[in-house]
């Protein structure tokens, strides 16, 4: 009979289920890692993120291991003795006489170890774990580490997502969260915000808010309309900051779902200096931003080796000359690099004027993204001189993106780079 194998289910999480559950408090205590490949890669993060004293030794660890920060890496093979003033031992070498003489020491020394490549040898085992809203959650499966996996994830999803555990009314104290969606396909929330978003009384949403999340809303969640629509109904900025203001007040905890991130002409910091300054906490979740999302979903990347190596991300919202725009087009001309214009579509043709008249070459690719990472995503192509001709004659509304630079050229489909070589 040959011998068992990290993989077989009868001895990846141990032999049987007599395995006793414990939290252990690693901060500031010695654990020692003997080995530095993948299984050290894997443990090593939850490890550092339990203020663990991390000391590895290893002949030959990943560049991953070598270089993860606030820990001790020693070059060399385990010698009997290493253990010393260790709380906690895992023996993840891939020579099976070294893990057992890892285990042997740990015995000795009555520290609990870890043998990564025979489970039922080692004096503990590592449950499949999850960290979720200051829970720590672990699963045996009697051995069987795939129904583990499969078991943890699902409670992870559930958690995430709000079908298990908190969404419920007052889960969370009152305040306010301001949450990025990102550019529109609602799989694109950051974990946290969906997590944030799962948990809310109050959700105040822009237009640009992945809707599909708003379906999924408990049904005693208030959902306030704060608009947005461009050159038409919107909510002013001081009625939102004050409706977050007045239901945190009131004991709820309030999400403000922006579309995109925040901080990225979102008036994330307008809201939270208002929030701060009536007394209101704020927690900020960054979100995936449309200006390097929506290239990306239509197969563009904004900075690519040996092409360009800039990325300017601008405001469309008020016209070159405006006396109140802060943009210097001609300045913005002369750069090299990728353009990323955003609510640029109703005056696109007076930008890219600006920027031919600023001395960009009329040539230059570019490439307008139309309803981003959402099913009615579109895109066109065409150069700086016939752009905004282009996107009229192909009647582009809002939500856009326009890509300016040789990167709007690129074919993810053939690899091609377009007209450049780099």
């Amino acid at each position: 009979m040959s011998a068992p194998t990290p993989d077989d289910p009868a001895v990846a999480d141990g032999s049987g289920d007599d395995h006793y559950l414990v939290g252990l408090d690693l901060r500031g205590r010695r654990v020692v890692l003997i080995g530095g490949g993948s299984v050290v890669t894997r443990r090593l993060g939850t490890l550092s993120a339990s203020g663990a004293d991390i000391h590895v030794i290893a002949i030959d660890p990943t560049p991953t291991v070598e270089s993860f920060p606030g820990i001790t890496v020693e070059r060399r093979a385990y010698r009997d003795g290493d253990l010393d003033g260790a709380w906690y031992a895992l023996a993840c070498t891939d020579d099976a006489e070294v893990n057992a003489a890892v285990v042997a020491e740990a015995e000795r020394r009555r520290i609990f170890c870890v043998r990564a490549d025979d489970a039922r040898h080692g004096s503990a085992v590592t449950p499949a774990s999850i960290q979720h809203d200051r829970l720590n959650i672990g699963v045996l499966a009697s051995g069987d580490h795939r129904r583990s996996a499969r078991i943890r994830s699902e409670i992870g999803q559930g958690l995430i997502d709000g079908t298990l555990g908190t969404a419920v009314p007052g889960t969370y104290p009152a305040g306010v969260a301001l949450v990025g969606g990102g550019p529109g396909d609602p799989e694109l929330i950051t974990v946290r915000g969906r997590r944030l978003l799962a948990a809310a009384d109050v959700v105040v949403a822009d237009r640009l808010a992945p809707p599909a999340l708003l379906a999924e809303l408990a049904p005693w969640v208030e959902i306030i309309d704060a608009a947005k629509v461009p050159y038409g109904r919107a909510m002013k900025q001081e009625a939102i900051n004050q409706a977050l203001i007045d239901h945190a007040r009131a004991g709820k905890f309030v999400v403000r779902l922006k579309g995109g991130d925040p901080y990225v002409y979102g008036r994330g910091f307008e809201e939270l200096a208002a929030c701060v300054q009536a007394g209101v906490a704020v927690t900020v979740v960054p979100g995936i931003t449309s200006a390097i999302a929506a290239p990306a979903a239509a197969g563009i990347p904004v900075t690519h080796r040996g092409v360009t190596h800039e990325v300017v991300i601008v405001s469309g919202h008020l016209r070159p000359g405006h006396p109140d725009s802060l943009i210097d087009w001609p300045a913005l001309a002369r750069l090299r690099g990728t353009i990323v214009l955003m609510m640029a579509v109703e005056r696109l043709e007076e930008f890219t004027t600006a920027l031919v008249e600023g001395g960009r070459d009329p040539q230059t690719p570019v490439a307008i993204i139309e309803h981003a990472s959402m099913p009615t995503q579109r895109s066109v192509t065409a150069d700086l001189a016939t752009a905004g001709e282009v996107a009229r004659a192909q009647d582009i509304r809002p939500p856009a993106i326009v890509v300016i630079g040789e990167v709007a050229a690129f074919d993810a489909l053939t690899g091609s780079l377009g007209r450049v070589t780099a």
